[in-house]
């Protein structure tokens, strides 16, 4: 079904209750289901149906290289057409047959978000191959047993320290036969490899490729254990990106004169950005690939390529508000800064009570105001991110309600999404023109969605993983019995189908008194306030609540700069009256919508942050907890006395 405008119009779940509580939740698939072919096809057939449409763009000679603007773009990005791209995965697909890998051999890419990881991802998939992501942060050890236990036969790595580091374990691993380095140009001599070949050799590889092919092992990040390797198949990326191209139709199809394009710049590691950059190509959006999340190389990227989307995550957001918020006061703009975001999230409120029957909508005076503000500051904001943002889509963990109003008012429509590594990206999605602010949306068309009686999530879908690596059993174990994954999150479904996640099964808190407690929105809630970087809640077996904190640097130099202080050391800064009040009051503020036993009741500011080359933080930012506790023990002691 589609609207006035031939876009699709979002099918409500439909709803199971049990006991009077809504327990499951579906959505029919939008795309038909894909049943023959692979991912490897989609070049050659964007080249065959759109040869000279721009499919990406990339960076001449690295980030901050200067060249001919693409499309939309300023400088430094050269454009690559359907036909152009297609030729590149040929030709690196032909290179690495010509060294010896066979079909249904793992190769492992270590680099940060690059356009060469996506030409690597699609020469793989059109030689038979299976890719393998290792996070350019991984330690020497993280990334051997990665290797060791997928059975990686060769590896790219983006440097040639990277490939050095890991020298001294390449003996232990028996099967890896080569090593490429991107920077010594070793993915063009892939490509000079391959000349003598004829076309018909990768022709034949893909030929034998199906839906039910290997396509990758994604490993998790193993915040509760050792990473696992996730078994996803071409068919479980056809039903997530197909789905999602069709559902989130103003990201994937643009309708107007504007281009669609997006910047990528979370990691191909990661599988939520694997599954946008898969979608991009799939759907023939301009993709771009940005290395750096530094706000110094990110943001000239952003003004060069200007994207109509963006992917991020939580604490992107955070900091663009925030920082957004520093330098209004910075410039004597506070106030009017502060009356702009009250604004923006009275808008966003009321289109959301709109679209849930509760309210008329924004009024008119909301509305003159709101436009009154927008080349003030709302315009500013989007401006930071490249000039024409109006969709984000962040995953990770929730947003929260009042930063998901703010950016609606704004003028930036926020998909919010929920899924896991094991599900291909999202299993939920806020549906266009459909929002519900503090959800994570609906299940993904095709998808259904269920909560245990204990309130565990579980999914089913073609978008789920197979089962997992095994590297002893020599193949993947299922790990969905009966069709539904346990996905290890708590949440609640509403009447309407929308989910709400409320923390992970495993780190749910079980107080001495025997209070339940839920860390990860206290946790969300305290991370937002401009002072504090990082925020773990504790209180497991403990008398009562408390938390760790960790100071956002940005954050701390302007508060010192607008309060005329002075630096100190960290530790000295941590004991700081003052700061500790307004941390106090930001705790306060929590707590007013908890019960006394779930109340944080002490907190104790760390030193120093927490790190993901420390171990204390996954790359996509999350907690791992055990770490923390480890190497924060005696702060942990601390705030339980007597205990």
């Amino acid at each position: 079904m589609s609207d006035a405008s031939g876009a699709p119009v979002p099918v409500a779940p439909g709803t199971r209750r049990l006991d009077g509580v809504v327990r499951e939740a579906a959505v029919p698939p939008l795309a038909r289901p894909v049943r023959r072919g692979s991912l490897a096809d989609l070049p050659f057939d964007n080249a065959n149906a759109a040869p000279d449409t721009v499919v990406l763009s990339r960076r001449p000679e690295g980030p901050g290289a200067d060249g001919k603007g693409g499309k939309g773009g300023g400088g430094g990005w050269t454009d690559v057409t359907a036909a152009e791209f297609a030729a590149q995965v040929m030709a690196v697909a032909k290179g690495l047959i010509a060294e010896g890998l066979d079909p249904g051999d793992r190769i492992a890419v270590m680099a940060r978000t690059l356009y060469e990881w996506t030409l690597l991802d699609f020469a793989a998939w059109a030689a038979g191959l299976v890719t393998v992501p290792v996070y350019p942060t991984s330690s020497v050890y993280q990334a051997q047993w990665i290797l060791h236990d997928s059975g990686a036969v060769a590896l790219v790595t983006e440097t040639a320290a990277q490939a050095a580091a890991l020298g001294p374990e390449l003996g232990h691993l028996a099967g890896l036969r080569r090593v490429w380095v991107m920077e010594k140009g070793h993915v063009e001599r892939l490509a000079e490899a391959g000349t003598h070949l004829p076309d018909q050799e990768v022709e034949v590889r893909r030929g034998v490729l199906g839906p039910d092919t290997l396509a990758t092992l994604v490993y998790t990040s193993g915040t509760t254990g050792r990473p696992k390797g996730c078994a996803l198949t071409h068919g479980n990326f056809f039903a997530e990106v197909d789905n999602a191209v069709e559902l989130l139709y103003p990201v994937f199809k643009a309708r107007t004169g504007e281009e669609a394009s997006v910047l990528l710049f979370l990691p191909l590691s990661h599988v939520f950005g694997r599954m946008v950059a898969v979608a991009c190509v799939r759907a023939r959006v301009r993709l771009g690939h940005a290395p750096s999340l530094k706000p110094g190389e990110l943001l000239p990227d952003l003004a060069s390529f200007r994207p109509t989307c963006l992917l991020a995550i939580p604490y992107m957001l955070e900091k663009i508000f925030n920082t957004a918020r520093a330098r209004a006061e910075s410039g004597g703009r506070a106030a009017a800064f502060d009356r702009a975001a009250s604004v923006a999230r009275r808008y966003g409120e009321a289109v959301d009570a709109r679209h849930t029957g509760t309210g008329p909508g924004p009024s008119g005076t909301l509305k003159v105001s709101r436009a009154f503000y927008d080349p003030l500051v709302y315009r500013r904001i989007r401006n930071a991110m490249g000039g024409r943002v109006r969709y984000a889509i962040c995953g990770g963990s929730p947003l929260g309600r009042d930063l998901s109003a703010f950016y609606a008012g704004a003028g930036i429509e926020v998909f919010e999404g929920y899924g896991l590594t094991e599900t291909t990206g999202a299993s939920t999605v806020t549906p266009p023109q459909r929002p519900r602010l503090g959800t994570v949306g609906w299940p993904l068309p095709g998808t259904r969605i269920r909560i245990a009686a204990d309130g565990e999530i579980l999914v089913a879908g073609d978008h789920v993983l197979r089962g997992y690596w095994d590297s002893q059993a020599g193949g993947v174990v299922p790990a969905a019995p009966g069709g539904w994954l346990a996905t290890g999150d708590i949440g609640a479904l509403d009447d309407e189908g929308y989910l709400t996640i409320t923390g992970r099964k495993k780190e749910l808190l079980i107080t001495a008194g025997g209070k339940s407690v839920a860390p990860a929105p206290l946790e969300n809630w305290l991370r937002s306030h401009p002072l504090i970087s990082q925020c773990m809640v504790l209180g497991d077996g403990r008398p009562y609540v408390s938390a760790l904190i960790t100071l956002d640097p940005d954050g701390i130099t302007h508060w010192r700069r607008m309060n005329g202080r002075h630096p100190v050391p960290a530790e000295l800064l941590a004991d700081d009256e003052e700061l500790r009040a307004i941390l106090q009051r930001a705790v306060d503020e929590v707590n007013r919508t908890l019960s006394r036993p779930e109340s944080i009741r002490r907190f104790a500011v760390l030193p120093l942050d927490f790190r993901e080359d420390a171990g204390h933080l996954t790359p996509s930012m999350k907690l791992r907890r055990e770490a923390v506790l480890r190497d924060f023990a005696e702060e942990v002691e601390g705030l339980y006395p007597g205990s």
